[in-house]
């Protein structure tokens, strides 16, 4: 398949998913589910995005600094700790583990 016959049909997809969100219904939207659901759904692919990218190596799953590093992460944003904390301690134990290991 030629690339440009990709670019055109992400094209024409990207243009029928925003052209049927147009279509759906004002009150359809208004309901306390759906909205419920919008304010979620960033939160869930985000969760998804990083479990994929700390947890994943090809077909695998593999545990090793990523995953302490995020580990750190997440014990400074239980404690809440700054924005900056938060990188700060993923990033120290991440290189400290990829150091010893």
């Amino acid at each position: 398949m030629s690339v440009w016959i990709a670019i055109g049909l992400t094209f024409v997809g990207c243009y029928l998913a925003k052209l049927l969100g147009l279509l759906v219904p004002a009150g359809f939207l208004e309901r306390p589910l759906v909205q419920r659901m919008a304010a979620l759904l960033p939160v869930a692919l985000l969760a998804a995005l990083t479990a994929q990218q700390t947890f994943g190596a090809g077909q695998e799953l593999v545990w090793d600094a990523r995953g302490a590093g995020l580990a750190a992460a997440a014990l400074a944003l239980v404690l809440r700790a700054h924005f900056l904390v938060v990188v700060a301690a993923a990033v120290l134990v991440t290189a400290l583990v990829r150091a010893l290991g």
